[in-house]
């Protein structure tokens, strides 16, 4: 049971970034939170977070992510205002996040998962399949670069870095030929028809957790864990549970060519794993199906396999510079 829900004079504060997808999933959670509680919007403020990641990712427009500090540098800000009560949540896109929370936060809520599919994208081409030799490609996601070169090593990838609709404006002036979005993402934004179509995860296994919103909180605010427990969706966290003890147990980084997928059928749990050479060179799967209680502990040994089989040196271009 809840304490004291919030009221239009004291509202719950949502933290989020400024990002036109970022806002959507901020609302999402709102409009969720609100229809729950039966409360009006106006019980609610979401508050824009300017983070470091933003900010160097403007001025470093054309540098990998990995350059320029990585995927916490887009969270660092906003679980600072969690911590000091600047809000009250912070709504995020799990498969940016990583698989640590700083001290005194708890990340386990989940809204419910939206198509975890990456889209292939292009103004010019149908599909990937279809895609001349030596036509561009662009992405940021090392996952996908990885992937794409496995698959079409004839391709040219450059980096390919902003939101959705600032990579749509460089698809319309030609930087690159295609590229790839979460499908997730698109629908959110109310832009699913800017998709050539979403790639099959038997083609192109997705990130680990893409699809999925979490919500951040304080540990020790008993009135959030209540309100957020009532929107949690119990299935997402049970893939989740199983893709990030994967995720985990490699190495806990966003930024390595991770591939990660828990699908529910019944009580049973099948998951997916895949680790890549960043140029594409190899690549290591693994499979499982284990009763649904078991998946973090079979993500974890799925990872030990994968470790094991890629032997020493397989991450080492992680630290060079």
């Amino acid at each position: 049971m809840t304490d004291a829900l919030p009221t239009p004079t004291e509202p719950l504060k949502i933290g989020t970034r400024g990002s036109p997808l970022a806002l959507a999933q901020a609302h999402e959670t709102r409009d969720r939170l609100a229809a729950a509680f039966n409360l009006a919007v106006e019980a609610f403020e979401v508050v824009v977070i300017s983070t470091s990641g933003d900010n160097r990712a403007l001025i470093d427009a054309d540098k990998p992510l990995k350059e320029i500090g990585g995927k916490g540098l887009f969270t660092k800000e906003i679980e600072e205002a969690l911590l000091t009560g600047g809000i009250d949540i912070a709504v995020h896109s799990m498969k940016d996040m990583p698989v640590e929370q700083p001290v005194g936060l708890a990340l386990d809520c989940y809204l419910p998962r939206e198509d975890v599919r990456d889209a292939f994208v292009s103004p010019r081409y149908e599909s990937l399949a279809v895609l001349p030799e030596g036509a561009v490609v662009g992405s940021s996601s090392l996952r996908r670069r990885a992937q794409l070169m496995a698959r079409r090593p004839d391709l040219k990838v450059v980096e390919f870095r902003g939101n959705v609709q600032t990579r749509m404006k460089k698809l319309e002036s030609g930087v690159a030929d295609a590229t790839f979005l979460a499908m997730a993402g698109l629908r959110r934004l109310g832009m699913a028809e800017v998709s050539r179509g979403g790639i099959s995860p038997d083609d192109m296994l997705p990130a680990v957790a893409q699809g999925a919103i979490g919500i951040e909180r304080r540990t020790d605010d008993s009135r959030v864990a209540g309100m957020l427990a009532a929107i949690h969706d119990m299935q997402t966290g049970q893939r989740l549970a199983a893709e990030r003890a994967f995720l985990a147990g490699l190495d806990g980084s966003c930024e390595t060519p991770i591939a990660g997928l828990a699908e529910l059928d019944g009580a049973m749990l099948r998951l997916r794993g895949e680790i890549l050479r960043p140029d594409g060179s190899e690549v290591l799967s693994d499979a499982v199906t284990v009763p649904v209680e078991e998946g973090a502990r079979a993500g974890a040994e799925m990872a030990a396999r994968l470790r094991k089989r890629a032997g020493p040196g397989f991450f080492d271009w992680l630290t060079q510079g």
